[in-house]
């Protein structure tokens, strides 16, 4: 019988109880439902002949899911595992049944689970039974951490997580051959009673105890620090050591590091207790070191003096290749008009022998042009880009103490740019240059990105152009005029990256996948300040009113910028998706307008997919024609909506239905963009809507995506308002090809 349908039902005090948590302590399931009906899998399975001998059988018997057949005996498993997962809730008395409804014909059957949780047992009082004085006074300074609270489910997973955290704890504070399995729990229960006395114990286990083994209660020092940077010598190997502060490094022929780059990313420290979190702590620092191949940190008993047990940690690292270089050739044929483009990339990851990462890259392009060339400067699209960049993997600034750098764990980028382009009407330069830092933050539940750009400067020049080139594309468009006139950008920014994001892993009473996913990205950038202070001490305008360096007028303006994703994953294969974003640029002081490259905009495949890239708002603002209109379509205020709902189908495909909203509008009412500035009393009248459906690959390395997005309120003045209630497809539809989710 085809195992048709399987449901929970759930009774009794049902607190901490999750009937779709308790699907994944099932040990049988019925094939996958897209969307809550389909079988799409099992229905691909069928597709197949019966002939498995065939190869086209067994490439869509692989791409589906084959039946699943009832099996009474995985069902009476299903009953065991409900119940222990409620006992280990607390859930004592947990009652769990199985019934089967066979469909007409007989074959295909439902399972239902009726489970009576009764009344589930809570910690009245909670003690400590640890004869070690230190250990105790270790655990109970910090009690206000623990998991275990008094009223609280007798819940058999937190108490193993406290097991942890007291664990971590301690093998923080030294005690590094102390295990979690040192702790127990003993619960005093009275009869006709739900109410249970707590005790934690710690003890060694009975087969430490027979051997004596008492080491488990002695904190450990670390004795030394030794670096193996050759560990793989051949026998005979020249070796040489050097000491450098509190560390040794041993050395073979090639000494590509220096001992206080190792000694900088260490964390463990001679004399000190053993810490645990000192030595994940070194183990990332030294992940930084992109010449390093791998790194391995053992810890070796050393004697032991005036009865305190001593460690020896042996860091052993290897070598990467310190060099690469990438070569990348593309062709083009633009209406007959050939091109070609050549691209040349060189890195160095041991520039000066503290893992400096050296990147240089140069790339030329070149098509000609042909056809009547009256009045052009140029009779070919040539195009010259390099860039230079310097990375340290420390925190570059000078009078930093050293303990200032092990904190922070920053890596430092120093970058150079130059691009030349040649183009029929004109030639443009374009330099840039930065200076950046980049670090990450990690907690248990948690991790923070930084980056941080000191300086970043922009410098556009037009040196040569048609005779009246601005004039004929822009007369009258300062959005369009600023895009080819030259200008300076001199910008200090700042992003926060926030995600609980991890790898799930499979243990007995933890789900396959993480419930929920959240990240927030928060950004500001100003422009232009320190320049306008330096400005104004010498006080003197240029003709036009604004004040230039090196006779460029130069940016100023302050931009910020919010995006919030949420991600519930019922299951592994499906899951709803929420994503808010929004943001603001304002223009000021030197700038009557925000740098058409740092503006806003809206539509495409990470937006409101209703709408092309570029061909939404701002604001009503009426768009005709998206290849002249596109340079009128940004603004300096943002805000977006979406929802989604993601489902795997089968193979790699997976499904999604989303519904997006949103626009961008401006701050000031420019002659340009009419209906474009944002008003509070009719904001919200122009929010644009879509919805679509999408179908994805996903190759768990990257993801292919495809939407087709379709407009369901368009604020446009003079066009249809409702697309959704008189919907047409040539008019109304999109589609985008991306690659990764949308967010």
């Amino acid at each position: 019988m085809l195992l048709r349908d399987v449901a929970i039902d759930v009774h009794g005090d049902r607190e901490g109880v999750d009937a779709d948590e308790l699907y994944y302590f099932l040990r049988q399931t019925p094939n996958h439902k897209v969307l809550g009906f389909a079988k799409m899998q099992l229905a691909t399975y069928n597709l197949s002949g019966s002939d498995s001998t065939k190869w086209f059988n067994r490439w869509v018997r692989r791409l589906g899911q084959p039946p699943v057949i009832y099996d009474a005996d995985l069902t009476e498993a299903s009953v065991r595992q409900l119940r222990t997962a409620l006992v280990n809730r607390g859930y004592m008395g947990a009652q769990v049944h199985a019934d089967t409804v066979v469909h007409p014909g007989g074959r295909k059957v439902d399972v239902v689970y009726s489970i009576d949780t009764g009344t589930p047992h809570t910690i009245a009082a909670v003690d400590y039974d640890i004869a070690d004085t230190a250990l105790r006074s270790i655990v109970l300074a910090d009690t206000a951490a623990t998991k275990i609270h008094t009223g609280g489910p007798l819940d058999r997973n937190i108490l193993d997580a406290e097991r942890a955290r007291i664990t971590e704890r301690l093998r923080n504070r030294g005690y590094y051959a102390f295990t979690k399995e040192y702790i127990s729990f003993l619960a005093d229960t009275v009869a006709g009673s739900h109410e249970v006395g707590l005790t934690l114990r710690m003890r060694p286990p009975h087969a430490a105890a027979v051997r004596g083994d008492s080491a488990t209660a002695q904190r450990f020092r670390i004795a030394s620090v030794t670096f193996l940077t050759d560990p793989e010598a051949n026998p005979g190997t020249r070796l040489d050591t050097v000491r450098y502060r509190d560390v040794s490094v041993v050395y073979g022929p090639d000494r590509y590091l220096r001992p206080q780059v190792l000694e900088e990313k260490c964390y463990l420290t001679p004399g000190q207790p053993y810490s645990a979190r000192a030595v994940d702590r070194t183990y990332e620092a030294l992940a930084q070191l992109g010449i390093l191949r791998f790194v391995n940190i053992e810890m070796r008993p050393a004697a032991e003096v005036d009865g305190e047990q001593w460690l020896d940690a042996v860091i052993s690292v290897g070598r990467n290749r310190k060099q690469a270089v990438s070569v990348e050739l593309d062709g083009t044929n633009s209406e007959g008009d050939l091109g070609a483009g050549v691209a040349l990339t060189y890195q160095h990851r041991n520039l000066a022998h503290g893992s400096e990462m050296l990147t240089a890259k140069l790339r030329g392009s070149y098509e000609s042009i042909s056809g009547n060339l009256d009045g052009l400067i140029n009779d070919r699209y040539t195009e010259i880009a390099s860039e230079v960049g310097i990375t340290f993997p420390k925190f570059e600034f000078p009078f930093l103490s050293r303990r200032f750098k092990q904190k922070v764990r920053a890596s430092t980028e120093f970058a150079v740019s130059f691009n030349y382009q040649e183009r029929p009407e004109y030639t443009r330069l374009i330099f840039g240059a930065g200076w950046k830092y980049k670090w990450q933050q990690r907690a248990r539940d948690f991790q923070l990105r930084h980056n941080l750009d000191l300086i970043d400067v922009n410098v556009v020049s037009l040196p040569r152009s048609t005779l009246g080139f601005l004039d004929e594309i822009a007369p009258d468009n300062p959005l369009l005029r600023y895009s080819y006139e030259d200008h300076f950008i001199m910008r200090l920014g700042y992003t926060l990256y926030r995600t609980n994001r991890r790898i799930p892993t499979a243990t007995v009473n933890a789900f396959a996948i993480q419930p929920y996913v959240s990240t927030l990205r928060v950004s500001g950038e100003v422009a232009g300040n320190l320049l306008y202070a330096l400005s104004s001490i010498d006080g003197q305008k240029r003709s036009e009113g604004v004040y230039k360096i090196f006779g460029i007028q130069y940016a100023q303006y302050a931009k910020a910028e919010l995006d919030y994703t949420y991600t519930r994953n019922f299951n592994s294969r499906n899951a709803l998706s929420v994503h808010v974003g929004a943001g603001v640029a304002v223009p000021y002081g030197n700038s009557q307008m925000v740098p058409f490259e740092k503006r806003f905009y809206a539509g495409g495949a990470n937006g409101v997919r209703g709408w092309g890239v570029r061909t939404l708002g701002p604001g009503a603002y009426d768009s005709r024609n998206s290849v002249s209109d596109f340079i009128n379509q940004c603004g300096d205020i943002r805000l977006d909506m979406s929802v989604e709902y993601r489902a795997k189908l089968f193979w790699v495909f997976e499904g999604a239905l989303f519904v997006d909203a949103g626009n961008i509008w401006t701050i000031r009412d420019y002659a340009t963009q009419p209906g474009g500035v944002f008003r509070f009393d009719r904001f919200y009248k122009q929010i644009a809507a879509a919805y679509g459906v999408g179908l994805r690959m996903d190759f768990t390395y990257f993801l292919l995506r495809l939407d087709l997005g379709m407009k369901a309120h368009n604020p446009a003045e003079g066009q249809e308002r409702w697309p959704l209630l008189h919907p047409r497809w040539g008019r109304d539809a999109n589609f985008h090809f991306s690659v990764g989710y949308p967010f």
